[in-house]
């Protein structure tokens, strides 16, 4: 593995655990097997490490909804191919999922704009797939209800744990299919 990919490696598990502002550079460093000022030798600022890692996620994220814009399925089928192309880049990423998930805010500047674009382009891409389902009068709650359930998979979901995340991503869509397909109850 060359260095800056270890670098960033690094910086993605520890934002993830301690958080962006908890990790300093000498922590970076340790975990490297470098000295914090050698880092300046391979990257300008800590901020930078954030920003690849959260872009990385982001392109993990978006090339999957990508991939499944240009495929002709059912909405129902459109939704589960989704949350199982979410799910598992989490299961895969479980650190850089946490930074993509609750460090980006902290990124500044053109940098911040940057990552907004991209978090719009991916809430899009969910926009569209659940505009279709039967009982998703109010896409943009549906993408909202759906967006939640996929994104705090990263706060629980374990690669050892008893499901796959194929496993996981059916049940949540099993059971949004059958939320967004039943009539409104009223008290």
């Amino acid at each position: 593995m060359a260095r800056r990919e270890r670098i960033l490696e690094e910086a993605a598990r520890l934002f993830g655990r301690r958080g962006y502002h908890a990790t300093s550079m000498r922590d970076i460093g340790e975990a490297t097997g470098l000295l914090a000022g050698s880092l300046y030798a391979h990257i300008e600022s800590k901020e930078d490490l954030l920003y690849e890692v959260v872009v990385q996620a982001a392109n993990q994220f978006l090339g999957g909804m990508e991939a499944l814009r240009a495929e002709t399925l059912p909405p129902d089928a459109r939704l589960r191919k989704a949350m199982r192309t979410h799910v598992g880049v989490v299961a895969r990423n479980l650190d850089e999922a946490w930074v993509f998930h609750r460090e980006w805010k902290s990124l500044t500047g053109e940098r911040l704009a940057e990552v907004r674009r991209l978090r719009r382009r991916y809430e899009g891409l969910w926009e569209e797939i659940v505009r279709d389902l039967p009982g998703a009068a109010d896409p943009r709650f549906a993408r909202l209800l759906v967006l939640s359930a996929a994104n705090w998979t990263y706060t629980w979901y374990r690669p050892e744990g008893p499901l796959s995340p194929e496993e996981v991503a059916d049940r949540f869509t099993d059971l949004l299919l059958a939320g967004l397909g039943t009539k409104e109850v009223t008290a």
